[in-house]
């Protein structure tokens, strides 16, 4: 039997009992569009922390100091001052694999300006680090190395600081204190959002690390030193350049533990992603349920239809059909519904997706993979569970099919 003419008999039967067509097709209509819309959500997800990883800038390596050990009791990351100014110095002048340093230091502080007054987070910079950041200027520019060590009372704002402080005014040029000191405002730093921890990266006081070192926070050590290697393909050799060096300056010996930590670019995006990764596995795993549920309401409906045309095969049978074309006839029929759910499903899950996207502000990315592995998933599902009732049907005796009431 030619395959036109089957698909033709199999949509004639499946439009004769549309109701149940539609009602078997749901399942795989709600399995399809669950798993685009949670496949979505989880791929955003990710997406929007790699984005948030790219933000750090190019070929990036961050120090952490910590990892110390005292009386027995180990700190993890940042939990303990071992990195000093001279590290992050030595760093910049003795590695040729590096292409810039920025020690970091950070604090909360309260800034004034007429009579406003804002909290926000104070950063302690080198004049490399909107560079390396590659954070643009709105207006103005960034301190300068003399700036760094002169220690002077200049500083770069946020748009969150700014406004909150001026308002609308360009503060370019403007001053404020913080802890009875004044400082300049140079430039006002572009929009950069929300950081990979979900803080506003806007709401920031940037400043000479000398000068928030010497003149606000009293600290003598750092617990981050921001580095760029002059290259990606550096990155590696620059990690190993600095563990080596930073090993030899604070005296440790072959078998001891590092009171720092060396992470490239790569590896805090690995250990971001990673969550979301397994989120979004789960959640696809979850919406699957839905897929095979939907299999198995289109197997049931294939029995019911075969034994309800146990008689119409006979008479077909009679005629010439043979075996294969009454499996054939009844494949179809189940690979149909479940393609024609899938399509319908896909459409569902991405306008979910997109739903969530503009009124709930999630971030969703819907893949053409995903698209192409629900609707390879759903016809998967009409073949396989489609294939026993079909052969159930071929397998019909056509004298006991006539004799059928």
């Amino acid at each position: 039997m030619k395959i036109g003419p089957t698909f033709r008999i199999a949509a004639r039967a499946l439009r004769r009992n549309k109701m149940r067509s539609i009602l078997t097709m749901l399942g795989i209509i709600i399995g399809v569009g669950a798993v685009i819309a949670m496949v979505g959500i989880g791929n955003g997800a990710r997406a929007q922390v790699e984005n948030q990883i790219a933000a750090l800038g190019e070929n990036m390596i961050l120090i952490f100091s910590g990892s110390s050990s005292t009386s027995g009791v180990r700190s993890g990351w940042g939990g303990a001052g071992t990195l000093t100014i001279e590290d992050a110095l030595a760093i910049g002048r003795e590695l040729p694999s590096v292409r810039a340093v920025s020690p970091e230091v950070r604090d909360g502080t309260q800034v004034a300006a007429g009579n406003q007054n804002w909290f926000t987070n104070l950063l302690g910079q080198s004049s490399d680090y909107f560079e390396m950041r590659q954070w643009a200027f709105e207006s103005g520019t960034g301190f300068t190395e003399q700036d760094v060590r002169t220690a002077a009372k200049v500083a770069v704002i946020g748009k969150t600081t700014a406004s909150q402080l001026f308002g609308n005014i360009d503060p370019v040029g403007q001053t404020f204190r913080t802890q009875g000191v004044p400082f300049t405002i140079v430039g006002l730093l572009a929009s950069k959002g929300t950081s990979l921890m979900g803080s506003d990266q806007d709401d920031t006081v940037v400043v000479p690390y000398t000068t928030a070192m010497k003149r606000l926070t009293g600290a003598n050590r750092v617990r981050l030193i921001n580095v760029q290697a002059r290259s990606a393909e550096e990155v590696a050799s620059a990690q190993e350049q600095i563990t080596s060096l930073l090993r030899q300056r604070h005296n440790i010996g072959p078998g001891r533990d590092d009171d720092f930590t060396v992470r490239t670019q790569d590896e805090i995006s690995e250990m971001a992603t990673s969550t979301s990764r397994v989120m979004t596995m789960l959640l696809g795993a979850i919406a699957s349920v839905s897929l095979l549920v939907g299999g198995i309401g289109i197997m049931n409906i294939m029995l019911v239809s075969v034994t309800e045309r146990t008689r119409e095969i006979g008479i077909r049978m009679a005629v010439g059909a043979h075996g294969s074309d009454i499996m054939l006839q009844f494949l179809i029929e189940a690979i149909t519904l479940s393609c024609l759910g899938g399509v319908i499903g896909i459409i569902l899950g991405y306008g979910t997706a997109e739903a969530l996207s503009h009124f709930a502000g999630w971030p969703t990315f819907v893949s053409t993979t995903a698209v192409l592995t629900a609707f390879g998933f759903s016809a998967a599902v009409g073949v396989f569970f489609g294939l026993y009732p079909a052969k159930k049907a071929a397998a019909l005796d056509p004298i006991d099919a006539l004799r059928y009431e």
